[in-house]
């Protein structure tokens, strides 16, 4: 992957260019073995007017031809899907080796059209035209559960201290500074009761994977990363006490997986505001309904705990390119599985690791969410 940040002097095809042309070289695989490519993105022809086509066009640049170049468009979650295809593509014997892509560029010069873009990955009938954005969404939720649970604001900022502090020895990441409780707390108001420092960054950056046979990876010469389960849900108009899609997909993925939460060994989530990875370890299993502050309490997610979750610093710190986002997830936890995750390395290096990325809203509820889970051989 890139680092994300902001880079206002690379087009989306520079941004995909560096980590497709990395993964060929530490793969050591032959880029004419490539069979088929997916390219996700989510917001290029509404930033940079490039539509239809933006896969053909950045894998043009790339050198990478003649094979079938499928564009994926899925709000944030664009990335995660372009590897459930790659997945399902070799999976089922089309190929053997398939190339996932997932590239943003979100500045541009000018903020408001970022955030109207942004804007879009929802119901541009109703809740567009009610002016509702993420930050207003995700501030509805956390009160909600704060209310019901018990849950504290120092709690919620704990998490964005945490992503902040591993972020800090992500040389990928955007931000590498280290913010304070007090920090966090006290700064500027955006919809309570999330603040500045607990939302993600607007960013540009790529991220590439390639996924192939068992026969592929020996190739490598590295360890072997297996697939055990990617699985794609979309939001189901759920009634209050029924399961969300996060619970209804990561339920599909650990049993498609044959694993339980109880064996993840490092995960990487979808906290595009910090408060939300709270709700995603009660939703992924990782602790009960409203156990969720304690854990953060107790450094259980925190490097050197039980469970780190966001080891790359999550969106908080590492950014959010949205199309990259997904395809940056499976990258950390498969650096953390290799054993080359650097300074933010777990040790012993896990052999069981999850990743859940999100992506638009529809009727209040995520509209798509993914979750893969990777298993060490």
């Amino acid at each position: 992957m890139t680092r994300f940040g902001k880079h206002l002097d690379k087009s989306l095809k520079d941004l995909a260019y560096e980590p497709v042309w990395n993964v060929i070289h530490e793969s050591k695989i032959d880029p004419h073995d490539i069979d088929i490519a997916f390219v996700g993105n989510a917001y290029g022809g509404l930033i940079t007017g490039q539509e239809s086509m933006r896969g053909q066009v950045v894998m043009r640049e790339a050198g990478i031809t003649r094979i079938p170049i499928i564009n994926v468009e899925n709000a944030c979650a664009s990335g995660s899907t372009a590897f459930y295809l790659a997945h399902r593509a070799v999976a089922s014997g089309q190929v053997e080796l398939a190339l996932a892509v997932g590239v943003e560029k979100l500045f541009c010069d000018d903020t408001g059209r970022s955030l109207k873009a942004l804007a879009t990955s929802a119901d541009m009938e109703i809740e567009g035209h009610m002016g509702i954005l993420f930050a207003g969404i995700y501030a509805m939720r956390v009160r909600t559960h704060m209310e019901r649970y018990g849950l504290t604001r120092e709690q919620l900022a704990k998490v964005a201290v945490k992503n902040h502090d591993h972020g800090a020895l992500n040389p990928h990441s955007q931000y590498r500074n280290r913010v304070t409780l007090e920090e966090v707390l006290n700064s500027r108001m955006i919809a309570d009761p999330i603040t500045l420092q607990m939302t993600c960054p607007l960013g540009d950056g790529g991220a590439a994977l390639l996924i192939g046979t068992e026969e592929m990876t020996k190739r490598m010469g590295k360890r072997p990363v297996k697939i055990g389960s990617t699985v794609l849900g979309s939001f189901g108009f759920t009634r209050e006490n029924e399961p969300g899609v996060t619970v209804r997909v990561s339920k599909k993925a650990y049993e498609e997986a044959g694993v339980t939460p109880q064996d993840i060994q490092v995960a990487e989530v979808h906290d595009a505001v910090a408060p939300v990875e709270l709700f995603l370890y009660e939703e992924l299993g990782f602790c009960g309904p409203g156990e969720s502050g304690r854990m953060i309490d107790e450094g259980a997610t925190w490097l050197g705990g039980k469970l780190p979750v966001n080891t790359s610093g999550g969106l908080t710190a590492k950014g959010h390119p949205a199309g990259a986002t997904g395809l940056a997830q499976v990258a950390e936890i498969v650096w953390q599985m290799r054993g080359e995750a650097g300074e933010r390395q777990i040790n012993p290096p896990p052999n069981t690791g999850l990743v859940e990325n999100g992506g638009g809203n529809v009727a209040g509820e995520t509209a798509v969410v993914a979750v893969h889970i990777l298993l060490g051989k």
